[in-house]
């Protein structure tokens, strides 16, 4: 565990740093922890690209990871990502990721961005 946590320390200093391709390497880690890591780091970059890499995580297979791939989209107002986080909205089976959905929509609904 000691291990991971290192890892996902490394990956949030990577997104304070803006650092994309790096964060990216860790996208398909096995561990759902790493890859909620990799969801925030990107809702650091307010960038097309970061926006485009949060796409995969909307649809992990984790729920922990989409709900924070929904509020890395709505933190970087990735317009390109609505309708993504809008079918999580209205379809997401999970209670919390729904609900994390509808406000990360919300968000990007209103931003003028």
């Amino acid at each position: 565990m000691a291990f991971n946590d290192g890892i996902k320390d490394k990956i949030l200093k990577l997104g304070a740093k803006q650092k994309l391709g790096a964060i990216l390497k860790y996208a398909n880690n096995p561990s759902e922890d790493v890859r909620m890591a990799v969801a925030m780091a990107l809702g650091m970059i307010p960038t097309y690209d970061s926006g485009m890499a949060l796409i995969p995580l909307l649809r992990d297979q984790s729920a922990m990871v989409r709900a924070s791939a929904c509020e890395a989209v709505a933190q970087i107002h990735a317009k390109h990502c609505e309708e993504y986080v809008k079918k999580l909205a209205f379809t997401e089976t999970d209670p919390n990721v729904k609900q994390v959905a509808k406000k990360a929509f919300d968000k990007l609904k209103d931003s003028v961005v």
